[in-house]
């Protein structure tokens, strides 16, 4: 198991329909913008690459409980996925590659963050 930490939070799936609603572009500028969140927080993975298919688990801390669940982790799973592949940490994010994920939530005020654990060996 390898895990980084996103430190804060990402914007919810509301916000990416607002920014594209907004105008055609604000949407990839804003999950542009989000991709190099992730992937400077990935930074602490080094050289680790994935071999076969992993299972992922998303532990969302928010400073409150004003989201709803589905509007933090829809777009974040989208955002860090794709920028893990980006990174060339997984080779894609398909079925082949992606065997499953699970969030968590909690509520840390103080300090919310993103943490994100990546399973390789999930069948044990």
């Amino acid at each position: 198991m390898v895990k980084f930490t996103i430190r804060g939070t990402l914007p919810g799936l509301n916000e990416l329909i607002e920014a594209e609603r907004s105008h055609r572009q604000m949407g990839a500028k804003l999950k542009k913008q989000c991709e190099a969140v992730v992937l400077h927080a990935a930074g602490r993975l080094g050289k680790w690459r994935a071999d076969g298919p992993v299972r992922m688990v998303y532990r969302w801390y928010e400073p409150n409980r004003r989201r709803d669940k589905d509007n933090i982790s829809a777009f974040g799973r989208k955002v860090i996925q794709d920028a893990l592949v980006r990174g060339k940490y997984l080779r894609n994010d398909g079925w082949k590659e992606i065997a499953g994920f699970e969030d968590v939530f909690e509520v840390d005020a103080k300090r919310p963050r993103i943490e994100v654990e990546i399973y390789e060996d999930w069948s044990n």
